[in-house]
Order: structure tokens, then sequence, then C-alpha cells
């Protein structure tokens, strides 16, 4: 890599992370800002000291969970309703801003403070069914999703491989001696074939006379 391209790698990381800071702070701020000014909101719109710190968290957590959703459901259909949700949060969040600034310190008229009011009974409804929407949604991912089964695995048995043997090592088999067979003469076996063949004749006695 040369050193142009380490250079703008480390640049585009120190502005990766300063904006990451730069977000994170801003947020803190607007948050702290539209809390005191929500809490101030109610409280001109009649409800108790006490408890006009619950309607910016109503208002601000509404919006968290509609952010969470779009999130979480990127391609689910339930995105649509958590939209809506964030859209809606999003105005009363500016308008009860603005309208804390035109009232001025001021009570709140009467169709101002109904208003006020029916935010956080509307927010619970649409926090609850954004609960159940998410719900709905991971068991779905959860049945389509095929649960991996792991077979057991059979041990093989182990075979302790033969000794191979080695050629130059083993002794030369020894030569297959023939046995030398001597043939008899030709002529003797010859007379012994004839003489086997005639049959044996019965010698008769002969008489030979004596004196003449």
């Amino acid at each position: 890599m040369s050193t142009a391209d380490q250079t703008r790698t480390v640049g585009m990381r120190w502005a990766r992370w300063s904006a990451v800071v730069i977000i994170i702070a801003v947020g803190a701020a607007a948050f702290r800002l539209s809390f005191a000014t929500l809490k101030d909101l109610a409280v001109l719109a009649h409800i108790p000291a006490g408890d006009a710190w619950l309607f910016p968290v109503i208002v601000d957590g509404t919006i968290l969970l509609a952010t969470f959703g779009l999130l979480v459901l990127a391609h689910a259909p339930e995105r649509r309703f958590f939209v809506a949700v964030l859209v809606i949060g999003s105005i009363v969040s500016v308008a009860g801003n603005s309208l804390h600034a035109v009232a001025a310190g001021r009570e709140l008229p009467w169709w101002a403070s109904a208003l006020v009011a029916a935010i956080a009974p509307i927010s619970l409804l649409a926090d609850t069914h954004g609960l159940a929407l998410l719900i709905r949604a991971a068991h779905r991912s959860a049945v389509a999703d095929p649960v991996a089964v792991v077979e057991p695995v059979t041990p093989q048995p182990t075979t302790t491989p033969e000794p191979v043997s080695d050629p130059a090592a083993s002794p030369a088999p020894e030569p297959v001696r023939v046995a030398e067979v001597r043939s008899a003469p030709a002529a003797s076996i010859h007379s012994d074939s004839v003489r086997s063949s005639r049959p044996a004749q019965t010698m008769l006695p002969i008489a030979v006379p004596v004196g003449g």
C-alpha cells in the first residue's frame, strides 16, 4: 500500500469516528432539550408536575421502538407499521416542541391539553402492537429456518495395516531341483517288451532211442 493510500485510509477512519462522536453528542443534547421542553409542555397541559417527566419518555420511547422495529424487520411486511409510528412520533415530538415555544409559559387551551392527554394511551396501543408484531416476526423466522439434525458418527473399526515386506530383505527361494531320469537303452526295453508279449509255450518230452 502506498503512502497516499495509507493517508487516505487514516483520514477516513478519523472522519468516521468523528461522525460517530458528533452524532452521539448531538443526540444526547437534542434528547435533553426535547425532554425538558415536553416535560414543561405536559405541565402546561394540566398534568401534575411530579408525573410530567413521563410524557417525554412516552414520546421518545415510542420513536426508539419504531426505529428498532425498522432495523430488525428490514424486509418484513410489518415494517410499514413501524414506518408509520416513526413518522407520527416524530411529528408529535416536533409539534410539541413548537407548541411549547408558542405557549411561552401560558396554560394550553382545552383542545391542546386534550391532544397532550391523548398521546399517552395512543402510544401505549402503538407500542403494544409493535411488540406483538416483533414477536410474530421472530416466531415466523424461527419456523422458516430448518433445524439442523446432527447424525451420530459411528466409530469406524481401526485396522492395523499389514507390514509391507521388503523384497530386498526376504530370502530368495531355493531353486527346484529336477530329478534326472536316466533312460534305459532302447534295445533292452524293446527285447523285454517282445519277450513279455509272447505266450509261454509248453515243452513236450522227446524220447531219445538208446543204442542202434
